[in-house]
C-alpha cells in the first residue's frame, strides 16, 4: 500500500474533517467536523446517508457545536460555503459510486482565506 503526502503552510488557518464512511447497515455515509485534535477531543460532528444535496451539505455546517468556526472570526473571511457543499456532495458521490471504496477520510481541509482546501486524504479501499 503507498502512502501519498504532501505538505504546505497554513499559518493562521482554520482547520474541519470530512469523511465517508461505508456502514454496513447503512451505506454511504458523509461525516463533517472540526480537524486535527478538536475532533479527538470534542467530537463534534454531524452525518448524513450518502447522496448528498447542497442543502443537506449546508445543515451539517450549522449542525456542529463549533459551526461559528466557518463564520468571518477574528479578520479571517467565512468559508465559501458553496465550494465547501460540493466537497461534501462529491464525496458523498464517490462512496455512491465506487463499491470497493470503504472509508475516504479527509483530515484536514483547512479553510485558508475563504477557501477549503483538502491537505491530507486517505482512502481505504474494501477487502478483495
Amino acid at each position: 500500500r503507498r502512502k501519498q503526502t504532501s505538505t504546505c503552510s497554513i499559518g493562521r488557518n482554520r482547520s474541519t474533517r470530512l469523511n465517508s464512511i461505508r456502514d454496513p447497515q447503512f451505506g454511504p455515509c458523509v461525516m463533517f467536523g472540526l480537524g486535527g485534535i478538536f475532533n479527538e477531543i470534542l467530537k463534534d460532528v454531524s452525518f448524513r446517508l450518502a447522496p448528498l444535496e447542497k442543502r443537506d451539505a449546508l445543515e451539517m455546517m450549522q449542525e456542529i457545536k463549533a459551526h461559528k468556526i466557518l463564520d468571518a472570526v477574528r479578520g479571517m473571511e467565512p468559508v465559501d460555503r458553496d465550494i465547501l457543499s460540493e466537497m461534501f456532495i462529491n464525496v458523498g458521490k464517490i462512496g455512491m459510486d465506487n463499491d470497493a471504496v470503504k472509508e475516504i477520510d479527509i483530515n484536514a481541509v483547512i479553510i485558508s482565506g475563504n477557501r477549503p482546501i483538502a491537505v491530507d486524504a486517505l482512502i481505504v479501499l474494501q477487502a478483495a
